[in-house]
Order: C-alpha cells, then structure tokens, then sequence
C-alpha cells in the first residue's frame, strides 16, 4: 500500500510540474515562436495541439477526452496489477499516466493540448510527436 501512495504522490507531482511549466510558456512565449532552453538539443515552444498525433482528427476534443480517460483507467489498472515489476515498467507506466492525464486537463480547461519541447536537431513539427510519446 506504501508503494501505491508513493507513486500516486510521484504522478500528482508530475501533473503538477506538466501544468507550471504550460503555464509558464503560455505566459512567456508567443504562440509558434521557439526559445533556446538547452542550447543544439532542446528549446521551448509554444504550439496548440487540436488533434492527436499530426495533427490528425483536429478539433474532436472531447473524443480525445473520452480516450484518454479509457486508455488512463487501463494504465492504472494496469499499474495496479504489476507494481512489482520491472523499476522500468512501473517508470514508463508513471509518466504515461501523468501526461496522459496532464492533456487530459489542457483538452478539457482549453480545448487543446500546449506542446512545448522542440528538438533542435530534428527540424521538423515530427519531434514534438516525439516528446508527447
């Protein structure tokens, strides 16, 4: 049961962090621009994400909304069932859950999700794909 607490207290803690720094982005960078955080690897930014992947089924945010909560009650479930498994398991099963769950409140308080990380040694809209994975 002291497993279980830690790691709801580690997701709360993450949704926390994910919602700060949106915030601080949507206060500090103009839609589409992109600022150098970690300079030749990775720079913040701000985009509106309607869609999923690709921007593919735009503006259907409460479909979204529905299929983030299906797919987050499997991963609990999930984790539940397999707490004592692999440290990285139980890892990756955290931080799908906490950012699933993190654009589950930009799509219902917003109406889309905030992408914020560019990879600056991909130069294409394809590496936010890859930080929302």
């Amino acid at each position: 049961m002291k497993k279980r607490g830690i790691l709801a207290g580690i997701i709360a803690a993450l949704i926390v962090l994910d919602q700060m720094v949106k915030a601080y982005v949507v206060q500090n960078i103009a839609l589409g621009e992109i600022k150098s955080w970690i300079p030749n690897l990775v720079s913040l930014t701000y985009l509106q994400n309607r869609g999923a992947a690709f921007s593919m089924l735009q503006d259907q945010q409460w479909f979204f909304a529905v299929i983030t909560l299906v797919v987050m009650v499997g991963a609990i479930w999930y984790l539940h069932k397999h707490i004592e498994d692999s440290f990285w398991t139980v890892f990756g099963l955290v931080l799908i859950i906490a950012g699933g769950l993190g654009n589950f409140i930009d799509r219902i308080s917003q109406g889309f999700v905030v992408d914020m990380f560019h990879l600056d040694f991909i130069n294409s809209r394809f590496s936010m794909w890859l930080i929302v994975i």
